[in-house]
């Protein structure tokens, strides 16, 4: 029950969150997200329906879903065009960070190995939801972008593995670099094996069924939704990198959704607006959970009565030192080799909830104050990465103003559409009572009813049906799917012209056949 409460507390967070973050558009909807987790934990209300920050449900239920959608939304074939770099960034660069700030850390503080290792392999993971809260509206290059959020798709596997040795350093004292090395090329290799083959079979099942008497499009979706979380618990139960295999079950999937869309576009078109729903929700879950476990870091007794502030010099170190690794790495083999280029792509390794979860999994594992010390490490190397990043992109990089004005233009666009279809009702030949339905249907596609027309329609509807007999509930479908055909004549003038984004347009047309499905749909009860 407490977990219940828990989730439903968080939730409302995301949603509340997420309508403030409507009103303020220029300013992401991460940062209010992060500030109601703060809310939660600090009103003692909320606070205490809310436990302790549960690594493995963090890790089986959001993270999982979420790379496997992540994974779902990338080419494969990109993936293969870009491999190379992707070893290079996610497996290569990593490494290097690790080694070089590991040799420097023991020379500035009074640490061991081991631990300094501990403290820059949790540190290496980078978050692609992260990336985009602190782009905010910039024009950010789109190969950088690409490049950065590939990377945060696989490096999440190298920095368990480099956490992993530097634990066995801590608990044996000996570092065996062979066996390191290949316990790393087993998690990755073996993650993506399973990934491949269980993601496999579910496609070959899927696909079988699709073309069967038996397919249920629901029990389908249900499946799918859950296999991230399959694939995770099975790949991790063997000893293999979960987040490697979730990645690459959803690459095969995209792969099979190219190729079987229109085999049950009811089921397709059901699966995309449910993955939507739950990455917006997800995302939104993973900052209020960090925003949660900020808060009660920074009240706890440790941090309150600790007056050692080394933690905060070492945090500042870690962080100083990924970003010109990164740099120098960037500067020699990404993009076009320019400073620039270099520059933003390594402040764009942004660092948040999967860096905070690696660092909640060493309770046990290290000595109270020594995993006290570790967490506040991390979050400054959190905080810095967020902040750093979102201060710099604001200064430095241009407003897309295409993705600014882009609501107004669209709006302008809709209007004009949906003029031109209420153009074509008025000249047919419809009863009085019939028309007027009709035209509250096409204002409403540009939201120009009002409240109080509304509650004035919903208290007539049901003697409207009663009123409106078959003949003219025939007209009343016939005059909406004559006004949404001229709806898409009128945006197919308008791409033809090529001065709007084709995605624009692509974005209006399917509103209009989504409007015009619920017409024709014949299990509706809307008509």
């Amino acid at each position: 029950m407490s977990m219940f409460i828990a989730l439903f507390v968080v939730l409302v967070a995301v949603a509340v969150s997420e309508l403030i973050a409507r009103l303020l558009p220029r300013i992401s909807s991460t940062y209010f997200n992060l500030l109601f987790g703060i809310i939660l934990a600090a009103w003692p209300m909320t606070s205490r329906y809310i436990p302790e920050f549960d690594n493995e449900f963090f890790m089986i239920v959001i993270l999982a879903p979420l790379l496997f959608f992540e994974g779902q939304r990338t080419q494969i074939l990109q993936v293969q065009q870009r491999l190379k770099q992707i070893i290079g960034t996610a497996g290569i660069l990593a490494i290097i960070s690790a080694v070089v700030i590991t040799m420097i850390l023991p020379n500035l503080f009074n640490m061991t190995f081991p631990l300094a290792l501990i403290m820059v392999a949790i540190s290496t993971p980078t978050d692609a939801t992260a990336l985009e809260s602190v782009i905010g509206g910039r024009a950010f290059p789109r190969s950088s972008h690409e490049q950065l959020t590939l990377e945060s798709l696989f490096n999440d596997a190298t920095g368990l593995v480099l956490l992993q040795a530097g634990i066995i350093w801590w608990q044996t004292g000996h570092f065996n670099f062979l066996q390191n090395a290949g316990t790393l090329l087993y998690a990755a290799g073996g993650g993506a094996l399973i990934g491949f083959m269980i993601a496999l079979l579910f496609m070959v099942i899927r696909q079988w069924l699709l073309r069967t008497s038996i397919n249920a499009i629901y029990a389908q979706n249900l499946v799918y939704l859950l296999t991230p979380i399959i694939i995770y618990i099975l790949a991790e139960a063997i000893g293999v990198s979960g987040i490697i295999a979730v990645v690459i079950a959803g690459l095969v999937n995209n792969s099979e959704a190219n190729r079987s869309r229109f085999s049950s576009p009811r089921q397709m078109h059901l699966g995309l607006n449910l993955v939507n729903f739950l990455t917006s929700i997800l995302n939104g879950m993973v900052f209020v959970i960090l925003g949660l476990n900020l808060e009660r870091i920074f009240t706890s007794q440790y941090f309150i009565h600790n007056n050692n502030w080394q933690w905060l010099m070492i945090g500042v170190t870690v962080y100083l030192g990924l970003l010109v690794c990164r740099l120098l790495y960037a500067k020699y083999k990404v993009g076009d080799h320019s400073w620039r280029s270099a520059g933003l792509f390594s402040l764009g390794g942004v660092h948040a909830t999967v860096t905070l979860a690696m660092t909640f999994s060493l309770r046990g594992t290290l000595a109270t104050n020594l995993y006290n010390q570790v967490i506040l490490v991390e979050v400054v190397v959190i905080i810095l990465s967020m902040v750093t990043a979102t201060v710099v992109f604001n200064l430095k990089l241009p407003v897309d103003f295409d993705a600014r004005n882009r609501p107004s233009r669209q709006r302008e666009i809709r209007d004009e559409m949906v003029k031109s279809g209420i153009e074509r009702v008025k000249k047919m030949d419809l009863d009085p009572a019939v028309r007027a339905l009709v035209m509250y249907d096409l204002q409403d596609q540009i939201r120009s009813n009002t409240l109080r027309s509304f509650f004035k329609q919903w208290h007539g509807v049901s003697q409207h049906q009663e009123k409106i007999n078959v003949l003219q509930s025939v007209d009343q479908r016939r005059a909406l799917m004559h006004a949404f055909n001229e709806e898409r004549r009128y945006l197919h003038s308008l791409a033809l012209t090529h001065q709007i984004p084709s995605d624009e347009i692509y974005d209006l047309y399917s509103e209009v056949l989504l409007a015009e499905s619920l017409v024709l749909d014949p299990k509706s009860r809307l008509i």
